[in-house]
C-alpha cells in the first residue's frame, strides 16, 4: 500500500496509483457489507464526526453507516441547535471536536474551501463530502468504483457530463478523476450553465465541449446527467424548463438512441421529468441506485485508507 494522505479534500491532488487503491479497497468494503453480519473491527477506538452544515441524505447517511461498519464511535454534528448559531467559528467548533477525541472529521460546507480551513487546524484526518461549488470527491470515487465494477475498465471509455456543469461540484471531482484514469470526457450543456469553455479546457485539455446532446450521446459508453438546480430559473440562466427539457434532457427518444450496455449515472437528488425521464432512471442500464449502495463501500476504503 502506499503511503497515506492525512486529509482528502479533492481528487486534484491524489495519483491515479492512489485512486486505483482505494477502488481496491472498496472491493474488500463491498465484500464485507455482503456478509450476515456487516461489520469488521479495524476503526474500533476511533471517533469519527460527520459535520454537515449542509442538509444531505445520501451523503450523511453513507457516511455514517460506513463508520460503524467499521466499528468506529460515529458522532453527528449539526449546526442548528450548536454553538456555532451562538457565533462560534468553524476553527473554533473544530478545536472543541478535537479537545473531545475526534480523531477524523467529514465535512460538508456551503463555502468553497471550507474543509481546508478545517484542515489546517485540525490534527487529525479531513474528508470533503461536499464544499460549495468546488468539490465532492467521495461522489466521484463511488462513479468511478460503479463505471468500472459495470463495463471492468475507465480508461478509453467516453463519457459524457450533462446539465448544469457551472454550479456542480460533483462534475469537478468527475472531470480530475476520469480524465485521471483515461476515460476521454464530453462536457456538454447549455452556455449559461457551462460559462467559458477556455476554464474547462485549460484546466482538462483533454476533454471536449459541446451545447448540443444529441450529438455528444453519439458512441457514448456513459451518460453522468446532473440535477438542473431551479433556483438556475430564477437567476434568468435558463428561459424555460420545457426548453432546457426539450434540448438537455435524457428522455425516452434519446434513451433508445443509446447503445444497450450504455450506463445512466446521476448523483441525485433527481429531478424527474426535468433533467432525466422516468423511463431513462429506471432503465435496465440504469445504475443510479447502484451508485448509492456503492457510496457505503467507497467510505469505508477512504476511512480504512486515511487510517492506515
Amino acid at each position: 500500500m502506499s503511503r497515506r494522505r492525512r486529509h482528502v479534500i479533492d481528487l486534484d491532488e491524489m495519483t491515479a496509483a492512489e485512486i486505483e487503491e482505494i477502488l481496491e479497497l472498496t472491493e474488500s468494503m463491498k465484500e464485507v457489507l455482503a456478509r450476515e453480519i456487516k461489520q469488521v473491527p479495524t476503526l474500533r477506538g476511533r471517533t469519527v464526526v460527520n459535520m454537515f452544515f449542509e442538509d444531505s441524505t445520501r451523503t450523511r447517511i453513507s457516511f455514517e453507516l460506513a463508520a460503524k461498519a467499521l466499528s468506529a464511535n460515529v458522532v453527528s454534528f449539526s449546526a442548528r441547535g450548536s454553538s456555532v448559531e451562538k457565533g462560534e467559528s468553524l476553527i473554533d467548533t473544530v478545536r472543541t471536536l478535537q479537545a473531545l477525541g475526534a480523531e477524523m472529521v467529514v465535512i460538508r460546507h456551503s463555502q468553497a474551501g471550507a474543509p481546508y480551513l478545517v484542515a489546517q487546524h485540525f490534527a487529525g484526518a479531513v474528508i470533503n463530502a461536499g464544499d460549495g461549488r468546488h468539490a465532492h470527491p467521495t461522489q466521484a470515487l463511488l462513479d468511478l468504483f460503479t463505471i468500472r465494477e459495470r463495463l471492468d475498465r475507465i480508461r478509453g471509455l467516453k463519457v459524457v457530463i450533462v446539465g448544469d456543469i457551472l454550479h456542480s461540484r460533483v462534475a469537478r471531482s468527475d472531470l480530475w478523476g476520469l480524465t485521471r484514469l483515461g476515460a476521454h470526457v464530453t462536457l456538454c450543456a447549455p452556455p449559461t450553465l457551462l460559462g467559458p469553455a477556455h476554464f474547462w479546457t485549460a484546466t482538462w485539455p483533454q476533454i471536449s465541449i459541446s451545447h448540443r446532446l444529441d450529438e455528444a450521446l453519439e458512441g457514448a459508453d456513459v451518460v453522468m446527467v446532473l440535477r438542473l438546480q431551479k433556483e438556475r430559473m430564477q437567476a434568468g440562466l435558463l428561459p424555460s424548463l420545457r426548453e432546457y427539457s426539450r434540448a438537455y434532457a435524457l428522455t425516452p427518444e434519446r434513451l433508445e438512441r443509446l447503445g444497450a450496455e450504455t450506463l445512466i449515472m446521476h448523483p441525485g437528488p433527481m429531478n424527474e421529468g426535468v433533467e432525466i425521464w422516468p423511463e431513462a432512471a429506471t432503465a435496465p442500464n440504469s445504475v443510479i441506485e447502484a451508485q448509492v449502495t456503492n457510496g457505503v463501500a467507497v467510505r469505508m476504503a477512504l476511512l480504512y485508507w486515511l487510517a492506515g
